[in-house]
Formats: structure tokens, C-alpha cells, sequence
């Protein structure tokens, strides 16, 4: 299938690792020119030349709010227009509900919901003048069913949530799409680091806790960043143009919810 977005350009959050990465590769193989970020500069320009030779790779730290704008300029002079905006960043440390640090909660809700819309209010004028554009937000299942132990990423990304559930109501008539992709469990670092630190609590091998933890997945394993990816460039395509407001698991069907 032609995705019909050949010579669109991506900005890929994140984009020089796990998900991140995999959604920039994909929308590379469609011909879409991609910016991606990462906190160093210099890998994220080797990864971007990895992924394609017209890839462009910045570097962007979510949790310093001040290089936000100086990175959208340089943005904007270096490589121009963007079509498609993926909101994508690292997840928060676990944290239990019960523990409220305010100045915590600060920090983590600057990188994870504000500097998303810090952004998107900067790029969104511009697609809705071109009656085209694509912003996907990387988030997680647990905005519908809440993961024990990660209080922040529940209440944080439902933040997000809630405010592209309602941008994509605001912009959908001028050709902008408003769209959320969930995780489950795929086979990334954090993913890794969750097993590494499950097995160092009980005393068992990673391969252990690996094996069970893919045992509860109906497809029975972990997904990969590539399957992501292809997701994400579905939303992104032309052929996507009728599905806005919209959060779709890819998660082997590890979430229980019909909604």
C-alpha cells in the first residue's frame, strides 16, 4: 500500500532509540523526510544518517523547558515544514501513588505532557494552513487500565490524553489528525530494565521473569519497535486521513479493555 505521504516531513520525538526509533524508520521507508531528536547531538546525527541518508538528527532534552524554543527555530531554518509530529519521550521512574513528592510531579509533568504542548502549539498553525498534519503521541496502555507501580505514567499520560482527545476535535476540519499509539510490551530498553529489576527483587533470572511476563501476552511475546513503527505510519498516512482522536493499542492484546 502507497501510504501517500512521500516527501512529507517528520519530526520523530525521540527518535534516536526503542519506539522512537522505529517510527522513524518506518516513515523513512515511505519516503518521508525525518528529523529525529535525542538528548546528544552527536548520536542522534549518526543514528539519523543510519536510518537514512536525508535524516536529520538534533539534539532536544524534554526536561530543560528553555532549549524548546531554540530548537524549533533551528528546527524551522535547517529543515523546514513539519507534517507529521511525533510526541514521544522516556517514561517516568516507578513510583507509587501513595508518595507524593510535588516537586517531582513538576518535573515529570514539564518533559512529559507540557513540552508536547509547547511544541505542537508552535508547529500546529502551519498544518492547519496546509490543510495537512499528522501529530501521533507515543503513551501508553495504562491510560485505560493503570500498571501498579507507575502512578506517574498512569496519571500523566490520561493528562495527555485528555488534551489530544480534545485538540483533535478542535482541528480535525482543517486536515489535521490528533492520534495516540499505547504500548504494551515490546522489546525496548525500558522493557529490559522493568525485567532486570523484577528479577533482582526476586532472586531469578532475567530470562525467567522475561518468559513469564511474555507467557500473559496473548501472542505470546514481546513486540517489536519495527511493528510499532508501522503502526504509527498508518496513522500518519493519507489513507489514515478518518481516524483522528483515537488511541490504539499495540500490545499483542495484552490490555483487557474493549474501550
Amino acid at each position: 500500500m502507497d501510504l501517500g505521504i512521500e516527501g512529507k516531513q517528520a519530526l520523530v520525538l525521540g527518535g534516536s532509540k526503542g519506539l522512537g526509533r522505529g517510527i522513524a524508520e518506518a516513515l523513512a521507508a515511505e519516503g518521508v523526510a525525518v528529523a529525529l531528536t535525542g538528548r546528544d547531538m552527536h548520536a542522534s546525527g549518526k543514528i539519523a544518517a543510519e536510518i537514512h541518508p536525508a535524516a536529520a538528527g538534533f539534539a532536544l532534552d524534554l526536561t530543560k523547558p528553555e532549549t524548546i524554543d531554540p530548537f524549533l527555530d533551528r528546527l524551522s531554518a535547517e529543515f523546514g515544514p513539519v507534517d507529521i509530529l511525533v510526541l514521544n519521550g522516556g517514561g517516568p521512574p516507578p513510583t507509587l501513588a501513595a508518595d507524593i513528592d510535588p516537586d517531582f510531579w513538576r518535573r515529570q509533568f514539564e518533559a512529559m505532557v507540557l513540552a508536547g504542548m509547547r511544541i505542537t502549539h508552535r508547529l500546529l498553525p502551519a498544518m492547519r494552513e496546509r490543510r495537512f498534519g499528522r501529530i501521533i503521541a507515543v503513551a501508553s496502555t495504562s491510560i485505560r487500565e493503570p500498571i501498579p507501580g507507575l502512578s506517574a505514567s498512569n496519571a500523566l499520560r490520561s493528562a495527555l490524553a485528555g488534551w489530544m482527545k480534545t485538540l483533535a476535535g478542535e482541528v480535525a476540519a482543517d486536515g489535521v489528525t490528533v492520534n495516540m499509539l499505547l504500548p504494551g510490551r515490546l522489546a525496548t530498553d525500558r522493557t529490559l530494565s522493568f525485567d532486570r529489576m523484577d528479577a533482582e527483587s526476586e532472586g531469578v533470572s532475567i530470562e525467567t521473569v522475561a518468559a513469564r511476563s511474555q507467557s500473559e501476552i496473548p501472542i505470546g511475546r514481546y513486540g517489536t519497535p519495527a511493528e510499532f513503527g508501522a503502526a504509527a505510519a498508518f496513522l500518519a498516512s493519507r489513507q489514515a486521513a478518518y481516524v483522528t482522536g483515537a488511541a490504539l493499542p499495540v500490545d499483542g492484546g495484552l490490555s483487557r479493555s474493549m474501550l
